[in-house]
């Protein structure tokens, strides 16, 4: 469907272009989630192979969340101006560049090669998660968690597919020569050079430029009566919205990444083999991804603020069974890490969804790209300390400072509620 930027759209117009957009942004999701699953997997396995040492294993995490905290302000800055195409495209061919850096660094041996391309890596995450919010720029309001939830459900078939291939591709990587553990980020290079290549040649018109454009044209040829605006919903920036949001996605962020960055080491100390570490963790990002259609009809149905506290209490939940059941059980580190992947998606889908009904068109991709570095510096932090905290404590520790966090979600969610 050809369309002008700037043109007026009628709404059955709207809703095909609204509709193209979510399948293009649904196939660069599929291998986007491939991309960024190589991180989660092995990220912190090579750098303890490398470094020798349990105590900056979450150093990658930390790394790659820094990069995307990087990106994700760049990623947004260079969507307000340029549109989603642009930004997005961008993201993921760095997301791509990076992963072929950790190969290298991996086959060579350069710890510094490693943290650096780590680092680049990042953005291919960061746009990943910036791609959720592509879908929502042309939705109507009570479609926008649903349009979230669709780009992120299509992200489970690459993320579930991701750490199953660990062993595939850590043979393959064998037989070229390369360090095992460095395989899955040869499927990531793959994977984000794809999505960006998705991205860059479909994603015509762009949907941000066409919504900002329709935006300015509305307010300059329409004249409304004070009564029809009284009589209509009113987008403004909503400062107080735009707060609530970002607490709820960084919080469940902090505690998720946490959890997980240590749980592969968790599991080698305890027996674990490749395979089931790579089971566990595709149990993981499938809870992470896959309920995302229901928890937007959710978020759009019963409502907001109620589903933020869903994820306060099932992060909760995750940390207990993290910190409390036997460590050598398969079961019961897949129950925990599918209900810290459920609570991440609770909050994440609710705290997006506040994020975009507290923002227009003129500020949106730029608010979202801040918020979004917020996360990532969350995710970077935990990364960091989760090692740290292992290494002179325990991962039942981890897991109940984990819980307590999410604890504290909850009644933020409480006074938003009373409010």
């Amino acid at each position: 469907m050809h369309v002008e930027l700037g043109e007026s759209l009628s709404p059955e117009q709207q809703e095909k272009v609204y509709k193209r957009t979510l399948w293009i942004v649904v196939i660069s999701q599929i291998f986007g989630g491939a991309g960024l699953a190589a991180g989660i997997t092995v990220g912190a396995l090579l750098a303890q192979e490398m470094l020798g040492t349990d105590a900056y294993a979450g150093l990658p995490t930390a790394l790659f969340t820094l990069g995307s905290a990087l990106a994700a302000y760049v990623v947004g800055r260079s969507t307000q101006q340029f549109g989603r195409r642009l930004g997005l495209s961008l993201g993921f061919f760095a997301g791509g560049i990076g992963a072929i850096g950790v190969v290298f660094a991996a086959l060579f041996g350069q710890i510094w090669l490693l943290f650096l391309s780590l680092f680049i890596y990042g953005a291919g995450t960061a746009t990943n998660l910036q791609a959720r919010y592509a879908g929502t720029d042309l939705a109507k309001p009570r479609q926008r968690a649903t349009a979230i939830s669709i780009a992120m459900v299509f992200t489970t078939f690459g993320a579930v597919a991701g750490p199953n291939l660990v062993s595939v591709m850590g043979d393959f990587a064998k037989r070229m020569g390369i360090p095992s553990l460095a395989g899955p980020f040869i499927l990531a290079a793959v994977a984000f050079l794809l999505a960006g290549l998705v991205i860059f040649v479909l994603l015509r018109p762009d949907p941000f430029l066409l919504a900002k454009k329709m935006e300015k044209e509305k307010k300059k040829n329409e004249r409304k009566t004070e009564e029809q605006r009284a009589a209509e919903p009113v987008e403004v920036f909503n400062k107080k919205g735009v707060i609530a949001g970002a607490t709820v996605m960084v919080s469940t962020q902090i505690v998720m990444v946490a959890i997980m960055t240590m749980t592969p080491v968790h599991m080698g100390h305890h027996g674990h083999g490749l395979s089931e570490i790579g089971l566990v963790i595709a149990v993981h990002v499938a809870a992470m991804y896959l309920p995302s259609l229901v928890t937007g009809v959710l978020v759009d149905k019963v409502g907001r603020k109620i589903m933020a506290t869903a994820a306060g209490v099932t992060l909760i939940l995750a940390g207990c069974f993290a910190a409390f059941g036997p460590a050598d059980s398969l079961m019961n580190l897949m129950i925990a890490l599918a209900l810290l992947g459920l609570g991440w998606n609770f909050g994440l889908i609710s705290g997006t969804t506040i994020i975009v009904d507290a923002t227009t068109a003129t500020t949106r991709a730029k608010t979202q790209g801040s918020v979004d570095v917020l996360i990532a510096l969350a995710g970077a932090s935990g990364g960091a300390l989760s090692g740290m905290v292992v290494a002179h404590s325990s991962f039942a520790t981890l897991s109940l400072a984990g819980g307590v966090l999410a604890f504290l979600l909850i009644p933020f969610v409480v006074w938003m509620l009373r409010r």
